[in-house]
């Protein structure tokens, strides 16, 4: 009964928190939301019983939050003075945010402890769950595995092309030129005589 109510929970905020990364106007409020539906897409492989995956869309995905959130500022020029001085009005759904995270995860780990959850058997007994997992991914999924790294690497070096600008006035750093330098490029000996300074 627990891992059904749990279950519904979470596909339902899934479902609702990523309508929500699309229908909120504001760029942190999509963050939080997306942020959202990567806990409880993992609290639902939890419940499945693939911890890895779990666990792995967590630390990655939710560890590119990060980086979206970064790529967003730039592309809308964000201005941070206002970013900062609007902080306050963050914490209410910051906080509603952090609250359901919190009854997800006490939700996932009373029904993993009560035994609810299902138990992915490889067909090795000896066998642990990533390394059933490692076996599968890198044997019958490897083309696939390698065509999505090539287009996540696609994705970053389009990103990083689309913010690229080149502004005048900046000074920039030549390396050849840095390497290349003499002593006499960048020592200049002056013989003051007694009694006088630099102008």
């Amino acid at each position: 009964m627990l891992i059904a109510i749990t279950f519904y929970l979470m596909a339902f905020t899934a479902i609702a928190s990523a309508f929500m990364v699309v229908a909120s106007r504001n760029p942190v409020h999509s963050v939080l939301f997306l942020i959202l539906t990567f806990f409880s897409a993992a609290g639902l492989f939890i419940l499945m019983g693939a911890e890895f995956i779990a666990l792995l869309l967590v630390m990655v995905y939710v560890g590119a939050v990060a980086v979206l959130f970064l790529f967003v500022v730039m592309m809308l020029d964000v201005d941070f003075v206002e970013l900062k001085q609007g902080f306050l009005q963050y914490i209410g759904i910051g906080a509603t945010v952090a609250l359901i995270l919190l009854a997800e995860m006490i939700m996932v780990g009373a029904a993993y402890f009560m035994g609810e959850t299902k138990t992915v058997v490889p067909a090795d007994p000896n066998t642990s769950n990533l390394e059933a997992f490692g076996d599968v991914l890198y044997t019958q999924y490897a083309g696939a595995f390698e065509a999505a790294g090539l287009i996540l690497l696609v994705a970053l070096i389009g990103a990083v092309v689309l913010t690229l600008r080149e502004r005048k006035g900046v000074r920039t750093q030549d390396a050849v030129k840095q390497m290349s330098r003499t002593r006499e490029d960048g020592v200049e000996l002056i013989d003051i005589e007694p009694g006088q300074g630099l102008r």
